[in-house]
């Protein structure tokens, strides 16, 4: 039987509570494998970066993660050290005497977890015989021209051997190994040929068949019960690598996904149900003074500003106050990310608010990294001009500053007429000269290498969104990730997330969704689907989401043009609010984070590993078996104040942005809302006492 306290843990599916012990962690080694372990490349290297604090506060020394060995990482994420445990000193020094190369030591990131990193170029020699192993193991071959797969075959082996290494010198230790994604899954599969006393866990964050079938703009979700798997994969020259995943997938003691909406798709599509539903979480900082987010909204929304001036200098005849910024960020699959949908509903948006003849103005950047030739002329002269006007500004400023300041020492009132000379008139009309351009502000911020093909180019072109004066909407490709250190948009990612209004994610494929998650942490609001894991997570948790700024699009159960007309209907109604309304959005938006706390998600990696125990070693552990474990069963309330969406009996035109309503204002009391949402969160999530001078784990920190 499992030792240690008893956890008690409510029941978040309304089926009875069920109750575990917590696992004994001293007697236990937690090795968690992926390609992305310093090695960022997607979504799953922000959930095992996020994630490794909480690991680390619960499993101390016993956890570590195991990845692939790239000089540049290393050296700028890793400090080498010497391994503390017996059990895995020993398995890197026999690896590295039988010709390998193994590098250990602290990842640099919050939690400082172990790392264990191999050199897949090193150890290339061993690629046929590891073949070999693999085809006896699973018979799945992999062809010699697929390198990405040959890698992942000596990545795995590599991790095969070190686990069993490790399981030889355990002394009684009992071995828990978890495998992320395909790319990992060789090492599971080869662990259960071998036999290797580990219990394990494979974990997907999105089926490799399913990604290939949406980008194709097929009807996935429609039809996930018609596909000829087989026929599928072949088609795509996938099918090694399908077959792999799939074997990892019922090779695991216990099989995960992260949200229910890939649960759905894993069934179908790699023919076991998930046992448990891991959601993704986030670290998440409050800040010690409550609207500081609100701060730094406005500052950073200055910084956007400075570079919206100069992006459209000679075409600035629009008001940046009542100026909103949207955008949309991630990897460049245009139909899978959303960004199809996005502008054609950015299109009829233009066509409302021209057709109302608003005010508001709609800035939306597309942050999606493309192949380029560097930053456009145009684009670089627009920042360059915006420079120079500010610094004319400043020296005319000066020189009216001292001429005024010594006529009131003198006791007059300067002549307005006079305190400006010819040369100050001179210098001022050439800046304003300056500022005149015969084309329209660029619509990308690079030299695009494949221009004529690019898909977001190409619809711009077929809407017509080409930034002119009519336009209520404007448009700006970024085909590249944001630095501080860039000479056009010197902002880090996070800065520019708080700086915008909204993040729009409007994705066909999304397992989880990061982005619009990151957004609710920063308390900015931002619209997802029905398709993400992010966007069902939020529906069985959020009663009224939109009042808490998360606009849920429907794209499972609607037409596509339907869905447009939704997400269309959901940015103009963002358009039409108050300042105010925005404000109230954004304190109900940032009060969401808590739900994506790892500190509390980290809680369904804990129960799939006491599954996983019980099912490796049931004369040892035991636990009561669960069926597909899901965050449901408690909502936050509706707000008793009016959403901060505008009603159908509001103004067909947007209102001012400056506009306050007084009657909202009296109904809408902050502190009593996010006391009744902080003590909903704390609710379901309650964990039992910890004992005088026991460290806590985590998920026991109160909010």
């Amino acid at each position: 039987m499992l030792r240690g306290r008893s956890l008690s843990v409510t029941s978040l599916s309304g089926l009875p509570q069920w109750e575990v012990e917590e696992l004994p962690v001293e007697d236990l080694l937690l090795f968690e494998v992926a390609w992305e372990v310093t090695n960022k490349v997607g979504g799953i290297y922000t959930v095992i970066q996020t994630k490794a604090k909480t690991t680390a506060d619960e499993w101390g020394d016993n956890y570590f993660l195991i990845g692939p060995y790239f000089e540049h990482n290393m050296k700028t994420q890793v400090e080498q050290c010497e391994p503390v445990n017996d059990a895995v000193r020993k398995a890197v020094d026999t690896m590295n005497k039988h010709g390998c190369q193994v590098h250990f030591g602290r990842w640099l990131i919050e939690g400082n977890p172990y790392v264990v990193l191999f050199d897949i170029g090193y150890s290339a020699w061993n690629l046929d015989r590891w073949k070999g192993d693999l085809w006896e193991a699973c018979s799945v071959g992999i062809p010699y021209h697929d390198r990405e797969a040959n890698d992942m075959l000596i990545f795995g082996s590599l991790t095969a051997w070190f686990l069993k290494e490790v399981t030889d010198h355990a002394d009684g230790k009992h071995v828990v190994a978890q495998f992320h994604e395909w790319q990992a899954g060789i090492g599971l599969i080869l662990s259960r040929a071998r036999k290797l006393p580990i219990a394990t866990i494979f974990t997907t964050h999105a089926t490799l068949l399913g990604r290939y079938l949406c980008a194709a703009n097929i009807d996935f979700y429609n039809h996930l019960d018609k596909f000829n798997i087989d026929k599928e994969a072949g088609e795509r020259q996938i099918y090694h690598r399908y077959c792999m995943e799939r074997a990892s997938v019922h090779c695991a003691h216990v099989f995960t996904t992260v949200s229910e909406i890939t649960a759905i798709e894993a069934e179908h599509m790699l023919k076991r149900k998930p046992d448990v539903i891991t959601p993704n979480g986030l670290n998440v900082k409050k800040f010690s003074a409550v609207h500081e987010f609100q701060n730094l909204h406005a500052m950073y929304k200055a910084r956007i500003q400075d570079f919206v001036r100069g992006h459209f200098y000679g075409h600035l005849d629009f008001d940046l106050e009542k100026t909103l910024f949207l955008f949309i960020a991630g990897r460049y699959e245009f139909s899978n990310k959303g960004a199809d949908i996005f502008l054609e509903a950015l299109s009829r948006l233009n066509f409302l608010l021209r057709m109302h003849k608003s005010d508001v103005t709609v800035v939306v950047f597309f942050i999606m990294p493309a192949k380029t030739n560097n930053f456009n002329v145009e684009t670089l002269k627009g920042q360059a001009v915006r420079k120079q006007l500010w610094d004319i500004a400043h020296s005319v400023k000066e020189k009216f500053g001292k001429k005024l300041y010594d006529a009131l020492l003198r006791g007059e009132i300067p002549d307005m007429n006079n305190i400006l000379d010819r040369d100050d008139i001179t210098i001022m009309k050439r800046a304003i000269f300056s500022t005149q351009r015969q084309s329209l502000p660029p619509v990308t911020t690079h030299n695009m290498i494949d221009d004529t093909t690019d898909p977001i180019l190409s619809t711009i072109r077929r809407i017509g969104l080409f930034n002119s004066r009519a336009d209520r909407v404007k448009v700006i490709l970024h085909p590249e990730f944001l630095s501080s250190t860039s000479p056009l948009l010197p902002m880090d990612y996070e800065e520019f997330v708080r700086g915008c209004h909204l993040g729009v994610f409007p994705s066909y494929y999304e397992p989880w969704g990061y982005t619009p998650a990151e957004c609710t942490v920063m308390g900015i609001p931002s619209v997802t689907t029905n398709l993400s894991g992010f966007g069902c997570f939020m529906q069985e948790h959020v009663a009224d989401p939109t009042a808490y700024g998360i606009y849920i699009v429907d794209r499972r159960f609607r037409s596509p043009d339907d869905s447009c007309n939704q997400l269309t209907q959901f940015l103009y109604g963002f358009c039409k609010q108050s300042r105010r309304q925005r404000i109230i959005q954004r304190n109900r938006t940032e009060r969401l984070s808590d739900l994506l706390d790892w500190r509390y998600l980290g809680r369904y990696y804990q129960h799939a590993r006491h599954l996983t125990l019980s099912r490796a070693f049931p004369d040892k552990f035991h636990m009561e078996p669960t069926s597909l474990l899901k965050t449901e069963g408690f909502k936050y309330p509706r707000p008793s104040s009016v959403p901060p969406s505008p009603s159908g009996s509001q103004a067909s035109s947007p209102q001012s942005s400056d506009v306050e309503d007084e009657t909202e204002d009296e109904r809408y009391d902050e502190e009593e809302e996010a006391e009744r949402d902080r003590l909903n969160i704390k609710s379901p999530f309650s964990l039992s006492h910890v004992p005088h001078g026991k460290k806590k784990l985590h998920g026991e920190y109160k909010n």
